[in-house]
């Protein structure tokens, strides 16, 4: 009789732990604010597995043989791409090599090309600072997540509508906040060309970067520098701007070379921040970023 009620028990056990068991579909995304975007779309709908860590470099970060098993076996992989993944490059082609269902967030956007360094006439992946062009990526993860087994279509479009209201409004709000800045005060210097979407969108000049290219990777050499501090004491710049996921020693360096009073404020570009950071989700970092950026500049 014991031995029956301890059977039962061990079967009972077995059966609320494959109960409790998560048989959503998964979800893999390359970049953290790509995840939290992917995650206010999915709700519920899906597990989310982010591999790119809060405060980390997307140009350089890498994953380990268990995350590039995950998304080997991802029922969606979802990526930047437009070369920004530069350490991931090999494991998202793989694993679309194999079979798995992609979506590529670069190919549902208006491109830009980088307009000069290093990088002039390729593709710049920064299309995130421009949020219209969110828009777009959020009616292509909606669309792509429709297409996974097992969703609540009904819910997933209802989540996406939700989100695209926020993102919009965002857009109105970064609108607002950049039009108290002087045409002749709207130029942007940061670590490296991140800024050409934003650009375009509120009407900024991008009058220079420290790194002349499109990745965190390079390394400005004297001459780069001495040339961006001439472009500085041209325009009158008032401050430049480091990022968050990047030392800004080279930034302290360029506003020193420039020999004018010129300030150093950090932003959050490439990367969300861990909670208490400061930029958690993509829209508080759009916000916060405008704020600063309106408030450096006027």
């Amino acid at each position: 009789m014991r031995a029956l009620l301890a059977v039962g028990l061990v079967v009972a056990g077995l059966t609320a732990c494959a109960a409790d068991a998560d048989d959503r579909p998964v979800v893999v995304v390359s970049t953290n604010i790509l995840g939290d975007v992917v995650e206010q779309v999915a709700g519920d709908e899906a597990e989310v597995v982010t591999l790119m860590k809060p405060d980390a470099d997307p140009h350089s970060f890498e994953v380990s043989a268990r995350e590039a098993g995950r998304m080997r076996g991802a029922d969606l992989l979802v990526s930047n791409g437009l070369g920004l993944e530069e350490g991931l490059q090999q494991h998202l082609d793989a694993a679309a090599d194999e079979g798995v269902t992609t979506f590529v967030a670069g190919d549902v956007v208006d491109v830009l090309d980088y307009a000069d360094g290093d990088a002039a006439g390729t593709p710049d992946p920064h299309f995130w600072t421009d949020p219209a062009r969110m828009v777009d990526v959020v009616e292509g993860l909606e669309a792509a997540l429709l297409g996974i087994d097992g969703v609540d279509a009904e819910a997933v479009r209802e989540q996406a509508g939700a989100y695209l209201e926020q993102v919009r409004a965002v857009d109105d709000e970064l609108t607002a906040a950049f039009a108290a800045i002087p045409d002749e005060q709207r130029a942007l210097v940061t670590n490296h060309h991140v800024f050409g979407y934003l650009a375009e969108r509120y009407d900024f000049e991008v009058v220079g970067a420290v790194v002349p290219g499109g990745t965190t990777l390079a390394a400005p050499s004297a001459s780069d520098l001495a040339s961006l501090a001439e472009a500085i004491r041209e325009t009158g710049v008032r401050a430049v701007f480091a990022e968050s996921s990047s030392r800004d020693r080279l930034v302290q360096a360029l506003a020193e070379e420039s020999g004018l009073e010129v300030d150093v404020l950090e932003l959050y570009t490439e990367s969300l921040t861990a909670p208490g950071g400061g930029a958690e989700d993509y829209l508080t970092m759009m916000r916060v970023n405008a704020e600063r950026i309106a408030t450096g500049l006027s």
